[in-house]
Formats: structure tokens, sequence, C-alpha cells
């Protein structure tokens, strides 16, 4: 563990939150994700993969961090267990490739074994069949992150007790497909 001997309030801790942009690449340089307007996030909490906090630490205002994490730094490897074939029948008409179904709220009547904390992704849709992917869409895949912190403060007691500050670092969300899958 890295001590500082007088930290500023700018110094980022594990009580803190954190104003962040990023540039993610992958390991061929391909842009996959641009965070252009500072989002917070707590530190120490759910807000950010724990690769990603451990090197954020007693970093200051106006830093830039270089991050190279490979998939088990970052949302693992890639899972065959986690892609699942159901019949369309049980899924709505207007279902689309890229909507995104948590596992509790999975169809009546799938018959796989799904993970019901996981959240599956439509990524082929068939006349007969859906298929659903548990896995990050990231999963499996080594990752370049360029961080820039634009703000620290100290945590809320109320951030502290939820372990958040309302942000999760490349978050899916459920229903229609959004026109990005990340932030």
């Amino acid at each position: 563990m890295i001590t500082v001997a007088n930290p500023s309030a700018s110094d980022i801790t594990e009580q803190s939150v954190v104003a962040l942009t990023w540039i993610l690449k992958d390991m061929q340089g391909e842009v996959l994700d641009v965070l252009e307007e500072p989002a917070e996030f707590f530190m120490g909490g759910d807000d950010l993969l724990p690769s990603i906090a451990h090197a954020l630490l007693h970093h200051h205002e106006g830093d830039t961090v270089q991050l190279h994490l490979e998939p088990e730094q970052a949302f693992g490897d890639y899972d065959e267990q986690k892609v699942l074939l159901e019949p369309r029948s049980l899924f709505p008409a207007e279902l689309e490739e890229g909507m995104a179904f948590d596992g509790h709220a999975l169809p009546e009547g799938c018959h796989s074994v799904s993970q019901k904390d996981a959240l599956y992704i439509v990524t082929d849709l068939y006349p007969d069949h859906v298929v659903l992917d548990g896995n990050h869409p990231l999963a499996g895949i080594g990752l370049n992150l360029q961080l820039t912190i634009h703000h620290v403060r100290p945590a809320t007691k109320q951030e502290m007790e939820l372990r958040t500050a309302g942000s999760s670092f490349l978050q899916i969300e459920t229903g229609p497909p959004p026109d990005t899958l990340l932030h």
C-alpha cells in the first residue's frame, strides 16, 4: 500500500469521489468508448473496477492515468456457458438485437440454466430462436484506458453508505438497444 505523508484535499483516497473522463481502446488501438463529460465515481465502492480504483489511489486533480488491463483485470474471460439459445416465441414481437434483459426478468418459460444476476444481451435473432449472451460485451478483451481526473472531493455519508456516487464504469442498461452499450 502506498502512503502519502501529507495528502491534500485533491488526493484520491478510498473515501473520495472522483470526476473522470476516459478514452478506452482495445489492444489494436480501436477506440471502443469515449466519455467526454466528467462523471463521478465513488472510490472503494462498486462504481469502478478494482484494478482502476487501485491505479487511481493517491493521484490528483488534473492527472492523466494510462492503464493496460488484461481480461481478468477488467470484465473477465469470455464464457461460452453464458450464451443461451431460447425459443423465439417466448419473447415480444418487437425484440431487437442489442436489447438487454436482467437474468431475473427473462421471459417465463426460458428453460436454459441462466445466472439470475447476469445481464443478457440479444446477439442474434432467428425465426425460431433467440441467442442471449450473458458475458459483458468487453469480456475476453485486453483494454488500454486513458483516464483524466477532473475533480476530487470527499465522499458524502450517503455515498459511503451506498458505496456509489451513482455512476458505474461501462454500465450496460436494460431495455431497448441504446446508441452504445457502454457507459
